[in-house]
């Protein structure tokens, strides 16, 4: 791949009582250059993530992002991504890696909504493409894909991944994330 492709990341940090999840967007060279970065939020439970992610995409503007890779398929508290959807209005791959073994979220979402809500976490849920384990670096983590083979993916997830488990898109936007939650915090304790 070369050294000038890019992709947008995206991952959230939440940390706090504040009922909101920060999302950081982080576009990333496949060299390691970060060259654009933007914030959005969610709602934790809510059912706002995708449109928060699509927002991330418009705000930055970057039509020379290949890829949209996503730290999470269930950000703030299952607040659940409807992958489809984002690659519809991106108009480009959609990669989800995420980093640790899970015998899905089906029970979890059982456990926490009921009626509509339920259903609704479980219809987007079921819609994302299958979860694949992949090794990088003997790291596994675990990638669900659309508009992409999976030989495709694994290759752009490694492209991006120069040392350790997490993409680069994906690392330096939870950095961001994380930073920019810390600072919001920071400011509603000092008001």
């Amino acid at each position: 791949m070369k050294s000038g492709v890019r992709a947008l990341g995206i991952a959230e940090s939440y940390r706090g009582d504040r009922g909101r999840s920060t999302l950081a967007g982080a576009v990333v060279r496949a060299d390691r250059v970060c060259d654009g970065l933007a914030y959005s939020s969610c709602h934790v439970g809510g059912t706002d993530a995708t449109a928060a992610v699509l927002g991330l995409f418009d705000d930055l503007e970057r039509p020379d992002a290949r890829y949209v890779m996503l730290g999470a398929v269930a950000p703030a508290w299952y607040n659940i991504l409807d992958l489809s959807r984002i690659h519809e209005a991106a108009e480009r791959p959609v990669i989800a890696v995420t980093f640790e073994a899970s015998d899905g979220l089906a029970a979890g979402l059982r456990d926490a909504f009921s009626g509509p809500e339920l259903e609704a976490r479980l219809e987007t849920y079921r819609a994302l493409p299958e979860r694949r384990e992949l090794s990088l670096d003997g790291d596994t983590v675990y990638v669900r894909a659309i508009g992409l083979e999976p030989s495709e993916t694994d290759e752009i997830v490694r492209a991006f991944t120069p040392a350790g488990g997490r993409p680069e898109p994906i690392r330096v936007a939870r950095l961001a994330a994380r930073a920019a939650d810390s600072y919001a915090r920071s400011v509603d304790h000092s008001e």
